[in-house]
């Protein structure tokens, strides 16, 4: 027997897993997979030596979320962070740059340079404070109501129909355009705003971080903490039922509503389970990996020093694909979401190799393979880039969903982001990690703050559970 039962060896079950032991708790995790990670796994996907991210590949909160500060994580492992955070590629050469530095971005925007720093400057400045308030459950008092006060009106600013108002150029309305698509979904949108704003200003803090080794190297690192303090993890374990871990104090799930529901076996009471039952999932992604004999050949030579591309044209063709999404039909001009981190960890390939990472938006659910889509996209801004692909490997939204169950129909988001879900996720709650179960706490990024591989919803879970179940306040997390 066990203090602490955890279901799930993602980034949030893992950081979860630390919190418990690390304040003396006996701790084991359940990983249906042979190997742990979930969102932060990576693989020999083709062949031999080429490294690939399967889910997330550029991770800025793994550098700025409350969480993994406090567990020192850039002291735990190696990070490349690109002097340029991410680009976006137009026709005709031309291109907007995210610099980390946020004086040189606004002097390549030209015209638009000064409406841009005024929209993000009073954002970066104030990193922490708007994390805080972003990065836990959104109803509660904000420790910064200046901070919360400036994130408001910069959501509101770029969330609405009037999103065009601040800037004149394509390059600066694509800029910020490509960061806000992200979560799949209408634009503008507040929701698109908000999450693109916060990945927008990290941009010009703590970077856009590559990990070396992959992102595998995360959810190393936070296992071999667990492991260090006494925990257990047991992989090929599938939990299909909560009777499974009932001999515990504390079963922590890094599951969705739905297998929730599933493991509850009747056992959640009917006004919860109707609640859970309204929990709607959103779009997908349809993901293509490639390996190159050698760098992608983009026009704009600074897109070669980007850790992240996003292409699609300009702002109205981007909203015009996802518009496409959300109407169920598979945009001929996706947004693809783009990384080559062979360029800045060179461990990820062989001498004269590189891995690409791609991902574009689909559908809910579907089974197309985007590949022909995403490399016409890629070849129009990067002529001949046909010429270097090697192999490529195309992962469908369903197929997703068959590679972890928390993806349902490939919505890697784990629940849709809008505006009911950021105040009910997944149910109308002050503290929505709890369950009406005794001793039973959901920590997926079906919970607050969602989706990201930041390691708060597991914090958050943890902390609950400590406090309720044990009487004990969360313990050091650092070295």
């Amino acid at each position: 027997m066990v203090d602490v039962e955890v279901v799930g060896a993602g980034p949030n079950g893992l950081a979860a897993a630390v919190v418990m032991a690390r304040a003396g708790l006996s701790v084991r995790i359940h990983e249906a997979a042979p190997t742990i990670g979930g969102g932060s796994r990576s693989l020999e996907l083709m062949q031999q030596d080429h490294l690939h991210d399967f889910c997330s590949a550029v991770h800025p909160m793994a550098l700025a979320s409350p969480f993994f500060r406090a567990f020192e994580l850039s002291r735990r492992i190696g990070f490349a962070v690109p002097e340029v955070s991410f680009a976006h590629p137009l026709d005709d050469g031309r291109a907007g740059i995210a610099y980390r530095s946020l004086d040189r971005t606004v002097e390549g925007l030209g015209a638009d340079g000064e409406a841009y720093r005024k929209l993000l400057q009073p954002l970066s400045d104030r990193e922490q404070d708007i994390l805080a308030f972003t990065l836990n459950h959104v109803v509660r008092v904000p420790k910064s109501p200046e901070a919360t006060v400036r994130f408001g009106l910069a959501v509101l600013d770029q969330g609405l129909p009037w999103w065009n108002r601040r800037f004149s150029t394509e390059e600066a309305k694509a800029l910020v355009t490509g960061v806000m698509a992200h979560p799949v979904g209408t634009l503008p949108s507040l929701t698109g705003a908000g999450a693109g704003l916060v990945l927008n200003l990290l941009a010009h803090t703590v970077g856009w971080p590559i990990p070396v080794g992959g992102s595998q190297s995360i959810a190393d690192a936070l296992a071999l903490d667990v492991r260090q303090h006494g925990g257990e993890i047991v992989t090929d374990s599938r939990i299909e039922t909560l009777a499974e871990v009932s001999d515990s104090r504390v079963v922590l799930l890094d599951v969705a509503p739905t297998t929730f529901r599933a493991m509850s076996r009747g056992r959640l009471p009917a006004a919860y389970e109707t609640a859970l039952k309204a929990f709607t999932y959103g779009n997908a992604a349809c993901k293509v990996d490639f390996i190159l004999s050698g760098p992608v050949p983009w026009t704009h030579p600074e897109l070669h020093r980007a850790g992240t591309a996003h292409l699609g044209g300009t702002r109205e063709e981007i909203a015009a694909g996802e518009k496409q999404v959300n109407r169920g039909d598979h945009p001929d001009s996706p947004y693809v979401l783009l990384s080559q981190p062979s360029s800045f960890d060179p461990t990820r390939a062989p001498e004269g190799r590189h891995t690409l990472w791609t991902y574009c938006h689909v559908p809910r659910g579907s089974t197309r393979d985007m590949a022909e889509a995403v490399t016409a996209q890629i070849e129009r801004f990067a002529p001949g880039f046909r010429d270097v692909v090697v192999q490529s490997h195309t992962t469908t939204a369903s197929e997703l969903e068959v590679y972890n169950a928390n993806y349902v129909g490939g919505d890697f988001s784990s629940g849709a982001v809008n505006l009911r879900q950021i105040v009910a996720r997944p149910v109308p709650s002050l503290q929505p990690w709890a369950t009406p179960i005794k001793g039973v706490y959901l920590c997926s990024q079906s919970t607050p703050p969602g989706p990201g591989v930041h390691g708060m919803a597991g914090l958050n879970a943890a902390k609950l559970a400590l406090k309720r179940e044990f009487g004990l306040a969360v313990p050091s997390l650092g070295l």
